[in-house]
């Protein structure tokens, strides 16, 4: 009960994206089922879960393609939300968010943006290729009430598999900058962003630093760089240079006389000496000078790090790269726990995709097949959504009320460290015994509790035997 209560003062601040006060209801509903089911059969669990009627079913699957809610007004909310519940973590004026993708797969062939997917990945468990949905997301990387560095989801996006007009030539790249740059806006403060080596291209950076953004990323074993031109003669004839002497990092990694030593500042490594040297030099690919950090780790080996922001030193920026895992662990948990992405909405007047097809390409399409359509990648999107922000009102009650948690936790881990946060598998199990309490309590609100009378089952009544 106590921990449904901090829930409900959450996220009230949600009410602003729904357009009326039932829908907003309805969307209550939707963010208990993320935050409190076990199985991850879409709509459905959330029905088995809040022992909901049937009829409940297309009631939830109609809300997901309904115009009551903005989505863009939810994400706007939910970036308010956040500054509140946690405190962000930041480098003088910049606030720091990571960017990462991750692919979904789908075997749907009436599902619009599912397409043919290459899986690049050290992990044996996942295949080459897949037929999925292609997102990208951005976590805030905050700090909890105890203490703890958690990455939390604020948005993740499907950026790949339809072509609305074939003008559009935004890459992926120019499309996590469009997310990125409202999200900033609505925190009032400049971003940093760190991502893995798929980001590190000089068009993103420069359209990051036109808006007053930075970017943390790794730069590939074969980078080249440029030294800065030497100053030009008096009298000298012809344009200036604007690059000096092309060198390569792998060049000055093997200068060890050039290298300091000093701790580990990654997050968990403890009794850990890397070996790190730092340049300034010219990136041809932004056209502008950018940090370069190459460390040599003992266990990791040698990587190649770039910062736009010149004023960041090594050990920060090698501190930053190391935070970036924090959002693969947040995707494990909504892939395996909440069920992120496990949305199953058809498009019945869709043409059937081969499991070999591309993007999808409307330009040609009528209005009407186009509008159809992106009704129904807004249906994913927020379903995606919602998955975000019960994802992270579970990192905000296990990091701020982990105390709170663990007491109403029934059942047991064989690893179970009562110091340390609970993980959303828990808060998930804590809330999930609260649920029948909280329903039946009289102080919930009145037209929620309308509500429930109307779709949810009545709680059995358990008799004990004669």
């Amino acid at each position: 009960m106590p921990l449904w209560t901090l829930w409900i003062d959450a996220i009230q601040h949600l009410r602003p994206a729904c357009s009326r006060k039932r829908t907003f209801l309805w969307m209550q509903l939707v963010l208990m089922g993320f935050s409190s089911r076990f199985d991850l059969r879409g709509v459905t669990s959330f029905i088995s879960a809040l022992r909901l009627r049937p009829v409940a079913y297309h009631r939830l699957l109609h809300l997901f393609h309904s115009q009551g809610i903005h989505l863009d007004r939810l994400t706007h909310c939910w970036v308010h939300l956040c500054l509140r519940l946690f405190r962000p973590v930041d480098l003088g004026s910049h606030i720091v968010c990571i960017a990462d993708g991750i692919k979904a797969p789908k075997e749907g062939k009436r599902m619009p943006a599912v397409k043919r997917l290459h899986q690049e990945s050290g992990n044996n468990t996942k295949p080459e290729w897949i037929t999925g949905h292609s997102c990208q997301a951005i976590s805030l990387l905050a700090q909890t009430a105890a203490g703890n560095i958690v990455a939390v989801p604020l948005l993740s996006r499907i950026h790949e598999g339809l072509v609305f007009s074939n003008r559009d030539k935004r890459t992926l790249l120019d499309k996590l900058a469009e997310a990125l740059f409202p999200i900033a806006a609505t925190m009032k403060r400049s971003v940093l962003l760190v991502a893995d080596a798929f980001y590190a291209s000089g068009s993103l950076m420069n359209k990051l630093l036109d808006q007053g953004h930075h970017l943390v990323t790794r730069a590939k074993s074969n980078a080249v760089a440029y030294k800065i031109p030497p100053p030009r003669k008096p009298g000298q004839r012809g344009r200036p240079r604007k690059f000096g002497e092309k060198v390569s990092l792998k060049s000055f990694a093997k200068e060890k006389q050039q290298f300091q030593e000093a701790p580990s500042p990654v997050y968990g490594e403890e009794n850990v000496m890397v070996r790190y040297r730092s340049l300034d030099l010219l990136w041809r690919a932004a056209g502008r000078i950018v940090r370069f950090v190459i460390v040599h780790h003992p266990e990791r080996g040698t990587i190649f790090l770039v910062s736009t922001d010149l004023t960041l030193q090594a050990l920060q920026i090698l501190e930053l790269y190391g935070h970036r895992f924090k959002i693969e662990l947040g995707f494990r948990q909504a892939v395996h726990v909440l069920g992120s992405y496990a949305y199953h909405f058809w498009m019945k007047g869709m043409k059937p995709t081969g499991k070999s097809s591309g993007n999808q390409h409307l330009h040609r399409a009528t209005e009407e097949y186009r509008k159809a359509t992106r009704r129904k990648l807004t249906a994913y999107h927020l379903y995606i959504q919602l998955a975000c922000i019960a994802q992270g009102l579970q990192i905000h009650l296990a990091g701020n009320h982990s105390v709170t948690v663990w007491n109403h936790f029934r059942g047991w881990l064989r690893t179970m460290h009562f110091h340390r946060p609970p993980s959303e598998l828990i808060v998930a199990s804590a809330l999930q015994s609260g649920l029948s309490p909280f329903f039946a309590s009289p102080d919930i609100d009145p037209g929620f509790a309308k509500l429930l009378l109307k779709y949810r089952l009545p709680t059995p009544i358990l008799t004990s035997a004669a």
